[in-house]
């Protein structure tokens, strides 16, 4: 499965940004879809996850602040990410897992977009 991630950028604190993650290739049934991220020096962590029945997950670090989302072709995950703080600067990876046509599983990652927030 081919995941393209994008919308990260330079925004000052306070801020807002969105990330998009759209997924495509074969793809017969699309699971869970979600946000991680890894700041410098740090392991990755959890953002954000929606599960296939709608119900969604936040770290406690962003609750309130961001909004996960996606498209009702469900192949295509959003992060709404408002009031943005210095500690909000990292990589950010969306995930993806689901079932192919053949059957197959997929556990996949996007290639990362960067969010910096400055004063």
């Amino acid at each position: 499965v081919q995941l393209q991630a994008c919308g990260g950028g330079l925004v000052q604190v306070g801020g807002s940004l969105r990330l998009s993650c759209a997924a495509s290739g074969g793809i017969f049934r699309i699971n869970d879809m979600g946000w991680y991220r890894q700041a410098p020096g740090k392991q990755r962590e959890l953002v954000a996850t929606i599960r296939s029945g709608g119900s969604t997950t936040y770290a406690d670090s962003v609750k309130g602040r961001f909004t996960i989302s996606r498209n009702n072709a469900m192949t295509t995950v959003y992060l709404q990410m408002n009031s943005l703080k210095h500690e909000d600067t990292a990589v950010y990876y969306c995930n993806v897992d689901g079932t192919y046509y053949s059957g197959l599983v997929f556990d996949s990652w996007g290639q990362g977009t960067l969010v910096t927030v400055s004063s």
